[in-house]
């Protein structure tokens, strides 16, 4: 039974995402990278879309006075999530499970990063603006919102070559045809994606004053807005 809503279940997600979304581990890296860049030193940073706790690894190591709270859905992964960071307890809070939208400004509040990396795909088009504004609502000012998502080409004949694409490298990495084939009909059925022209008009619609595109690979992007 599906315990969260990517097509791997919680305990498989680590081992089996790499073989799904090209270069899935430099999101993470890049995304501290481009911390680092701004010359910041966070006090709180919310990973909301935890997943497993990957990313709060990697960043928790490379930002030893940040606090790091830890947000997602599926109980599933907050629980792969804790067993992964326990021994960072004293420097990590869970909240229970919610969506990005459900957070509450009266637990968060005046936050320095909220990272969302391969969440809010997952949303419907209101949905995913109430969102992207409680993150801006949570963030003090100057605060850095981190966004990476699965992203819709332009052009039908756009996402046809980029199915393509996406089959031809999973296939690469392992996997069989028809387990590729039921992943890629997910696009527009289970996830929901944008293009990178909607996503920046949606940022700039939030209010952020910095509204940026930083990576793009495959069917997948990363932004970075500033508030």
């Amino acid at each position: 039974m599906q315990d969260n809503l990517t097509p791997l279940h919680s305990k498989e997600y680590d081992s089996n995402i790499s073989n799904t979304i090209p270069y899935y581990d430099r999101f993470h890296e890049e995304t501290i990278n481009l911390i680092k860049s701004m010359d910041i030193k966070p006090e709180t940073w919310l990973d909301t879309g935890c997943g497993t706790g990957t990313l709060v690894e990697k960043a928790i190591k490379e930002f030893e006075d940040t606090k790091f709270v830890l947000a997602d859905p599926s109980e599933g992964m907050l629980n792969q999530a804790q067993e992964k960071l326990a021994k960072y307890n004293s420097r990590i809070e869970f909240l229970e499970p919610q969506m990005s939208h459900e957070l509450s400004p009266k637990i968060l509040k005046g936050l320095d990063i909220i990272t969302a990396i391969q969440s809010h795909h997952y949303m419907a088009k209101e949905e995913r603006f109430d969102a992207t504004k409680t993150c801006y609502d949570l963030l003090k000012e100057n605060g850095v919102y981190v966004v990476f998502e699965n992203i819709s080409p332009f052009t039908e004949k756009g996402i046809e070559i980029g199915k393509k694409y996406w089959k031809d490298f999973q296939i690469s990495k392992g996997k069989d045809e028809e387990e590729v084939e039921s992943h890629l009909k997910r696009f527009n059925e289970e996830y929901f994606p944008i293009t990178v022209e909607e996503h920046l008009s949606l940022f700039r619609k939030c209010g952020f004053e910095v509204v940026e595109l930083f990576w793009y690979s495959y069917m997948q992007a990363g932004f970075y807005c500033i508030k």
